[in-house]
């Protein structure tokens, strides 16, 4: 890395799309601060950028509602330009990591200084350098640097934790997917699996829960295949992680159902502090759907393993993503989504109408059936999850879990809010000393997307 460094600046950093992104955006930041910049802004609406030297927005290209967003709100940066010429404009992430897309912002958007892909951390200091230069920005317009997807992970850089409040935070043990599921567009700009060192990911995870983060989620495109080709996979991780000192929750995604064990859940069941949540996206209850999206199991085969981790793990949170609409599917094809989902009982679901993604394979195939006809679809299987998911979390009702304590009330503001073992929203009264500590609340309460419930020991109140 370059030993270049800036005198100090305002930084404006903003991330779209997934928690992936988001840990991304922490490492960024990380950086630009041994470059002299203080971040003024990471999360959140477009707000403060009068007073920023530099803004860096971070995209996402998984939903095209997404990168309609970023389009949107790069226009509205023409203005602030204008008024300050001097300002840096920089775009990266896994939009910008595909060429066309790249050139388009370039094109539409000539006020733009750079333009990266998702492979940032190693070039951006040097980029940075080469926009601020007067003779640069005005000979030779947006630089585009669009590294190779994936790599090695840059152990140096130290994250500015800024995305997932004072408690918790979110530790990247892999990148990149070699799946290649029809409709993604992920391995295209995230590239082939990289997995992290276990002893990095373990020394980290040890210094944050020292910190008083104890709510830890672990995050890979596909965290079942860590570690593929070595000595540690992430069963073992787990289990090694599960052995630190203290009480705290592990949780993690994304599990790829064809790729999650038995044996894994065997651990989970017989474990002190891993999460009792297990997100096990479906995308699909037709097996013929299945094929054509290579997700590589059948329906039978995720049925097998979401009703053994019911048996193995009473407790445990269930929740799952599903994929409307994908091109050739027949409304037959989806009441067998409704009968799975029906059958399974689902405690959550994360919904999406199919978007179609340039360069992957589904991008190619025959789309009958009218986008009306899919929201349709869609409004009946969100109809049917919230009645589930509210069925689902009375289950809870009168029972005593144990909670991490995160901060105010999502449910009403008065109220102080955590998440159970079981990765579920919990809504109770008590006092803000509360914060960071495990208490142990009945349950008296279910919504369709949380639980409300009381302490149950004086000592808390």
């Amino acid at each position: 890395m370059s030993n270049f460094v800036k005198s100090s600046k305002k930084a404006y950093v903003r991330t779209y799309g997934c928690k992936q992104n988001f840990a991304d955006s922490e490492k960024i930041t990380g950086l630009l601060t041994t470059l002299g910049y203080e971040i003024i802004q990471t999360v959140g609406d477009i707000s403060d950028m009068e007073t920023a030297d530099l803004i860096l927005l971070n995209t996402c290209a998984v939903r095209e509602n997404a990168e309609q967003r970023v389009f949107g709100n790069v226009g509205a940066l023409k203005n602030l330009k204008r008024a300050n010429p001097d300002l840096l404009i920089i775009l990266c992430g896994c939009m910008t990591q595909q060429e066309h897309t790249a050139e388009r912002f370039k094109v539409k958007f000539p006020f733009i200084d750079a333009i990266i892909g998702t492979n940032i951390l190693g070039v951006l200091p040097e980029i940075i350098k080469q926009a601020d230069s007067e003779k640069e920005k005005k000979q030779k317009g947006a630089i585009i640097k669009i590294t190779q997807a994936g790599g090695v992970f840059d152990e140096e850089i130290k994250p500015l934790r800024n995305s997932g409040g004072e408690f918790s935070a979110c530790v990247p043990i892999m990148n990149g997917c070699d799946n290649f599921c029809t409709y993604c567009v992920v391995p295209l700009v995230r590239g082939r699996e990289v997995s992290r060192l276990a002893e990095n990911i373990i020394n980290e995870v040890r210094g944050l829960i020292a910190e008083g983060r104890k709510d830890i989620l672990l995050l890979g495109q596909n965290v079942n295949s860590y570690g593929r080709g070595s000595d540690t996979d992430f069963k073992k991780l787990l289990s090694e992680l599960d052995k630190l000192g203290g009480e705290f929750i592990i949780d993690y995604m994304t599990s790829h159902p064809k790729d999650c064990k038995k044996e894994l859940i065997d651990l989970i069941a017989q474990s002190l502090n891993i999460s009792r949540h297990l997100h096990l996206p479906v995308q699909s209850g037709s097996n013929r759907i299945l094929k054509l999206m290579n997700r590589g199991y059948t329906r039978e085969e995720y049925i097998e393993l979401a009703m053994y981790a019911k048996e193995k793990i009473p407790e445990i949170s269930l929740t799952t993503d599903i994929l409307v609409g994908f091109p050739g599917e027949t409304y037959e094809d989806f009441k067998e989504t409704l009968d799975l989902v029906e059958n399974i009982g689902f405690d959550s679901a994360y919904t999406f109408v199919y978007s179609k993604r340039e360069g992957t394979r589904s991008a190619e195939m025959n789309d009958p059936v009218p986008s009306g006809e899919k929201s349709a679809w869609f409004k009946e299987l969100l109809e049917l999850q919230n009645k589930i998911g509210e069925i689902s979390y009375n289950r809870f009702t009168g029972k005593t879990l144990r909670v991490f304590c995160l901060g105010k009330g999502r449910s009403n503001p008065e109220l102080l809010t955590g998440k159970s073992k079981q990765g579920i929203i919990v809504d109770f009264e008590g006092d803000q000393k509360l914060l960071g500590k495990f208490v142990d609340v009945k349950i008296t309460k279910a919504l369709p997307w949380a639980l409300i419930g009381e302490l149950t020991y004086e000592k808390y109140k």
